[in-house]
């Protein structure tokens, strides 16, 4: 049973598009580790949250605060925001006016 031509372009489209997303994919995730490594080695370290997954922390520790995992929240998000005052430069898209509002949980 032979494919008709509209099988065979399909199937070649299909093939391009998941090979290059994952393509796509890989090289954007090397990069970034790139860029980390090349932060890390000129900083001795790098910020570990975005803006958006510090506010969700702190949040979640501020309304569980009796749960048993909500001490070790409290300290990383701490080392954190110590961390954004001690580097020059974040890895994640943080304003110089995001880090001097970050207060210490």
């Amino acid at each position: 049973m032979a494919l008709s031509l509209t099988t065979w372009v399909v199937m070649l489209l299909m093939m391009a598009v998941l090979w290059g997303g994952g393509t796509a994919a890989i090289w954007r995730s090397m990069h970034d580790e790139d860029r980390k490594l090349d932060l890390i080695r000129d900083q001795g370290k790098i910020d570990t949250y975005s803006p958006r997954a510090m506010a969700d922390l702190r949040e979640w520790v501020q309304a569980n605060p009796a749960d048993p995992y909500a001490d070790e929240a409290r300290e990383r998000y701490n080392e954190c925001v110590e961390t954004l005052r001690e580097i020059d430069e974040p890895f994640y898209d943080w304003s110089d006016d995001e880090i001097e509002e970050l207060e210490r949980l």
